[in-house]
């Protein structure tokens, strides 16, 4: 491998950061002990920018680049953005209906009380629970189809394998064209 520019962040397969290499999990390094390093980042992952610069953090984060893609955010370096979980609002699902319907079954002789192949919910001759009329293939009743869910977050994350992302604490400056 050839020598690394500072500040390259590299992923490993390992568990801990080879020699002269940070673990990127968002820590605070002092100014003063990597001087070169403060130049290129600064504090665009954090820290004060007097005393301490903060490394970029990759737990639990996925990498993405900087810029601006056709049809796309804008992203800026050290941008964080995204979440782990989502919660949809009726506002956010397309418009549709969970219409049933109601068929009045007048034979007797295929009404049953459990549903089987090719038959459907029946209701006697007159307004039942489920509808307001007595009129044959007839939509249920509005209240009988009623709002379900308990508004809970889901998972929102795209399948992922953990590695270790590590930056270059010493090497080749890079220089800009």
């Amino acid at each position: 491998m050839s020598d690394p520019f500072l500040g390259e962040i590299q992923i490993y397969g390992f568990n801990f950061a080879p020699n002269q290499w940070a673990m990127c999990q968002g820590q605070l390094m002092p100014i003063q002990q990597n001087t070169a390093l403060f130049s290129l980042l600064g504090t665009t992952y954090g820290g004060n920018g007097t005393s301490n610069y903060q490394l970029p953090n990759f737990n639990g984060n996925a990498a993405c680049g900087q810029g601006l893609g056709v049809g796309l955010s804008e992203r800026v370096l050290g941008e964080t953005f995204g979440t782990e979980t989502v919660t949809l609002l009726s506002t956010e699902m397309p418009a549709h209906t969970h219409g049933a319907r109601v068929y009045n079954q007048t034979e007797a002789t295929k009404r049953t009380g459990i549903p089987g192949t090719g038959n459907s919910l029946t209701v006697p001759q007159t307004t039942g629970p489920f509808t307001n009329t007595s009129a044959v293939n007839t939509a249920f009743a509005p209240q009988t189809i009623g709002i379900t869910g308990a508004s809970q977050p889901h998972p929102n994350q795209q399948p992922y394998l953990s590695l270790n992302f590590c930056i270059a604490l010493a090497g080749a400056f890079p220089q800009r064209p």
